[in-house]
């Protein structure tokens, strides 16, 4: 299962030439999934070829450079003569106020479009393989995260294992690496444990959105493959930083460190420096013995499986 993530945009509240506002495609073996929609996403969607068949949308808050490009995404969608139903997530209680931005300057999808709010450790969707949970974030706003979280797989089938004990190749293999025994023909049973390896962890990205550290953050993010963290400022704004609810990279490398994140994405990067992200990288390389990044407009990073 593949699982592909599009950064659309990088930037913080005020976009440069370089940076759109925030907006993140997450695309989980053919699931499309939009994390925020900053003024400009749908140009940015054009831009870098990712289309506009998203299935869900989830928005960290109402602040304008992560909601202000719904209108025109949605207009661009009807357009585009879509039919299939498009699902909001937001944090609950601003339901009302997103349902009022679907519907500014007049527009009127004609495609069904759901809002639904979602609270801290609630899920937001549920699939057959992996769920979408809220994760509580500390803004000056009514705000959360998201964590993509995905089951556990089934552990590695030991064929030459299964044909010593005498399984013949065929439906009994399948019967035993779906955890059910199965009896040969001189009566012996063989059971799974036998001949299936221990489970095995599936992935997790987890999206900031804007935030200061925060305990629920980093429990979300333990052991995660991919942390995509607000770094809005360096060191020299740190008292910036705790003055707006935003974090430094260095706090977001601290906070991967002690998840034991495997890599950190570095994002919302303020227009104040321009396009020198030097002191970001090294501030959190600091802290943190991960791979970390900042990504630019357009890149895309695959994320693998724990063991690959």
């Amino acid at each position: 299962m593949s699982m592909r993530v599009t950064f659309l945009g990088t930037g913080g509240s005020v976009p440069t030439t370089e940076r759109n506002p925030s907006s993140v495609l997450v695309n989980r073996d053919g699931d499309r999934l939009l994390f925020d929609v900053g003024e400009g996403t749908q140009r940015q969607m054009m831009r870098f070829g990712t289309g506009f068949t998203i299935s869900d949308v989830f928005v960290s808050h109402l602040h304008g450079d992560h909601v202000l490009g719904l209108p025109g995404l949605l207009q661009t969608m009807d357009f585009n003569d879509r039919e299939a139903a498009l699902s909001l997530y937001v944090p609950a209680g601003a339901e009302s106020d997103i349902e009022e931005l679907v519907h500014a300057a007049d527009t009127h999808p004609s495609f069904p479009v759901h809002v639904y709010g979602v609270c801290p450790g609630e899920a937001a969707i549920v699939r057959d393989e992996y769920e979408v949970r809220a994760v509580r974030t500390d803004h000056d706003a009514n705000a959360v995260g998201y964590a993509l979280v995905e089951d556990d797989r089934k552990g590695r089938f030991d064929r030459e294992r299964a044909e010593e004990l005498g399984v013949p190749v065929g439906p009994k293999f399948s019967r035993l690496h779906e955890g059910k025994p199965v009896e040969l023909d001189d009566g012996t049973v063989v059971r799974p444990e036998q001949v299936v390896g221990d489970a095995r962890p599936g992935r997790t990205l987890v999206y900031t959105g804007d935030t200061r550290p925060t305990e629920t953050v980093e429990a979300a993010a333990e052991d995660a493959d991919l942390l995509i963290h607000d770094a809005t400022f360096a060191d020299d704004w740190t008292d910036r930083a705790t003055e707006t609810a935003h974090s430094t990279a260095r706090q977001a490398g601290e906070l991967a460190a002690r998840a034991d994140a495997e890599r950190l994405a570095l994002t919302h990067i303020s227009s104040r420096y321009g396009g020198d992200v030097s002191d970001h990288l090294a501030e959190a390389r600091e802290a943190f013995d991960g791979e970390v990044f900042v990504p630019d407009d357009g890149e895309t990073v695959d994320v693998p499986y724990p063991e690959a």
